[in-house]
C-alpha cells in the first residue's frame, strides 16, 4: 500500500513504522519546521525542556507500550528512567519516604493524615487493588494467545462481577462511598482537574488507573497489589523517542516532510484516495493525527459525512489548554523539591476550578501546577551547574478577559511568583526563560481550540473511532478512541496500523 500519515508526534510516527516495518510506502507530513507535536524536545543555550511533565506510563518490557516499541526494534534505541510523582495540597502533602516502606506506605500514610478515616482507607484500597488486578488482565489478555486470552478474559469477568452495579457511577459518587473527607476524596481525584473534567463527569471504575501505586513511589514493585502500571521519563527528552521512530521510518524506506501542510484529502466514492498540498498526490490509506474538528470539517469537508457521524464530531468533549513556562536556572532546587515532578494543589474545589477554566476564567496559578526538573533524571538537559525547570498549569484556551498574546508574559511571572512559594528564587536565577501559551501551542498543533491532553475522559463520551466510515482513512491521536496521554496515543496508533493491514491483506 501506498501510505500517508498527516502529523508527525508519537502517534504518526509510530503508525508511520509500523507500516513502513511491513513494506508499504509511506510518507509522512508535517506542517510544523520540526517533527514531534507535543512530544518534541525544546532546546535553548544548553537547555532543554519537553512540552510537559512527560512521565509516560506503560513503558516496561512486558507493558503494553513496551512491547510495541519492543515490536518496532526501538528497545535499544531509547533509555528509559523509571520516575514518580508526589502532591502537595494546601494543608498537607503525601511526600515520599526517604526509605522505602513497603507497597502501602502511602496508604498507611493517609490512616496518619486521617485517623477518622481508617477503616475508609482500606475499603477503598480493597477496590483500588481489585480495579488494578482487572487492568493487568486485560492488558495481558490483548497479547496472550487466543486460548491464553479467553481465559485471562474470563478471570477479568469473574473479578469485575462485583463491581458491575457501579460500573455507571461517576468518581466523585464512589469517593462519597468511600470517603467523608473532602481533603481526602482530593488524594484520588485532584489530578482530575488536569483533565478539566469534574469528578461527577468521570467514570468511577477509571478512578484507579489515575492512581496506580508505583506512579507515586518507583520503588514499589509492579507485582505489588496496587502496583498498575511502571511510569518512565525518557532519558535525555521526548525527542529521543521521537528521534528513534523517525529512523525506523527511514531506515524501511519512509519519507518525513516537514513545513508540509495538507490543505484537503482527496474523497472519491466515499473511499480517500490521497492528500492535496499544492498538488495532488495518491495514497491507498491515509491516517491523520489532530484535531477532529480540522480533520473531518476542514481536511474531508462536510459533504463527505453521514449526519450522525458529523454530529459524533461536533460533539467531542475537549479539555483546556496550558500555560508552560521554561525556566533556565543557575542553582540548584532539590533543597526545596527532592525528586523531578511535584503536583502542588492550592484548592479542593476542583468542580469550581473546572467550570472557571471552561469559562475562560484564568487562575493566574493559584488553584495549582506542578513543577517539573529534568535534569534531575537527565544532567544532559542543562549546563553544568544549571537545571531546567518547567512550571505548568491548565488554563483556558481563550480568556474571557484579554488574549494570550496581550496576557502571556504578566500570566508567566504570576505563575513563576506561586512557584517560588514552593522553591525560592526562581525569577532571581532564571538564565533563559521560555514561555508557551495556548496561541503558541495552537500555531504548533493547527488547532482551533488547543485541547493538551485531547478528547476528555467523561462518562458516555469518547473521541473518534480509529476506523472512519470513508474506506482508507484512519482517525489517530488524542481525540480519537485512544484517549489522551502518550501511552494511550502509542497503543491506539499501532492497533489502527496493524487493523489497516489486515484490511489491505483482505482487499488483496
Amino acid at each position: 500500500m501506498k501510505a500517508a500519515v498527516i502529523g508527525s508526534g508519537v502517534g504518526g510516527l509510530t503508525a508511520a513504522a509500523t507500516l513502513a516495518r511491513a513494506g508499504h510506502e509511506v510518507t509522512v507530513y508535517e506542517q510544523w519546521p520540526r517533527i514531534g507535536g507535543v512530544t518534541a524536545t525544546l532546546e535553548r543555550d544548553g537547555f532543554r525542556w519537553d512540552l510537559g511533565p512527560l512521565l509516560i506510563a506503560g513503558l516496561a518490557p512486558s507493558e503494553p507500550v513496551g512491547r510495541i516499541l519492543s515490536e518496532l526494534g526501538l528497545r535499544e534505541r531509547v533509555r528509559f528512567i523509571r520516575g514518580d510523582r508526589t502532591y502537595v495540597f494546601p494543608d498537607f502533602r503525601c511526600e515520599i519516604p526517604a526509605t522505602y516502606q513497603g507497597p502501602a506506605w502511602r496508604r498507611e500514610q493517609l490512616k496518619e493524615i486521617f485517623p477518622e478515616e481508617i477503616r475508609a482507607l482500606d475499603r477503598y484500597y480493597r477496590f483500588h487493588n481489585r480495579m488494578t488486578e482487572i487492568m493487568d488482565l486485560a492488558a495481558r489478555a490483548q497479547w496472550a494467545s487466543a486460548p491464553s486470552s479467553l481465559l485471562l478474559r474470563a478471570q477479568l469477568f469473574a473479578k469485575l462481577l462485583p463491581l458491575w452495579s457501579k460500573r455507571r457511577w461517576s468518581a466523585q459518587r464512589i469517593m462519597d462511598h468511600f470517603f467523608r473527607s473532602r481533603r481526602l476524596q482530593a488524594v484520588f481525584i485532584s489530578i482530575l482537574a488536569d483533565f478539566v473534567v469534574r469528578p461527577d463527569e468521570f467514570p468511577a471504575l477509571g478512578v484507579p488507573a489515575v492512581n496506580p501505586e508505583a506512579v507515586f513511589d518507583k520503588r514499589v514493585p509492579l507485582a505489588a497489589p496496587g502496583a498498575g502500571l511502571s511510569h518512565h521519563y525518557i532519558a535525555g527528552g521526548c525527542d529521543r523517542l521521537v528521534e528513534a521512530l523517525a529512523q525506523v521510518v527511514a531506515e524501511n524506506g519512509g519519507r518525513i516532510r516537514t513545513g508540509c501542510a495538507v490543505r484537503r484529502l482527496v474523497i472519491e466514492d466515499g473511499a480517500v484516495r490521497g492528500v492535496a498540498l499544492d498538488r495532488e498526490e495518491p495514497a491507498d490509506v491515509v491516517f491523520v493525527s489532530g484535531g477532529a474538528n480540522e480533520t473531518f470539517f476542514d481536511l474531508v469537508g462536510r459533504e463527505h459525512l453521514t449526519p450522525d457521524f458529523a454530529a459524533k464530531v461536533a460533539e467531542v468533549p475537549l479539555m483546556e489548554s496550558v500555560l508552560m513556562v521554561h525556566l533556565g536556572i543557575d542553582f540548584d532546587p532539590r533543597p526545596h523539591q527532592k525528586h523531578p515532578l511535584y503536583y502542588y494543589y492550592g484548592t479542593y474545589d476542583i468542580e469550581r476550578g473546572v467550570a472557571d477554566c471552561r469559562s475562560g476564567r484564568y487562575h493566574e496559578g493559584r488553584d495549582g501546577f506542578l513543577i517539573y526538573v529534568p535534569s534531575m533524571h537527565s544532567p544532559e538537559m542543562a549546563p553544568p551547574g544549571c537545571h531546567a525547570v518547567t512550571i505548568y498549569t491548565v488554563a483556558p484556551n481563550r480568556l474571557s478577559e484579554g488574549t494570550w498574546s496581550e496576557r502571556g508574559n504578566e500570566c508567566a511571572d504570576n505563575l513563576i511568583a506561586e512557584a517560588e512559594r514552593f522553591v525560592p528564587g526562581l525569577m532571581a536565577g532564571t538564565k533563559v526563560r521560555v514561555v508557551l501559551t495556548p496561541e503558541e501551542f495552537k500555531a504548533r498543533t493547527l488547532l482551533s481550540h488547543h485541547s493538551f491532553g485531547g478528547a476528555a475522559p467523561i462518562m458516555g463520551r469518547s473521541g473518534i473511532p480509529h476506523r472512519t466510515p470513508l474506506r482508507g482513512l484512519w482517525f489517530i491521536g488524542s481525540q480519537s478512541e485512544s484517549g489522551a496521554g502518550v501511552g494511550n496515543v502509542v497503543q491506539g496508533a499501532w492497533r489502527a496500523a496493524r487493523a489497516a493491514l489486515r484490511s489491505g491483506q483482505r482487499s488483496r
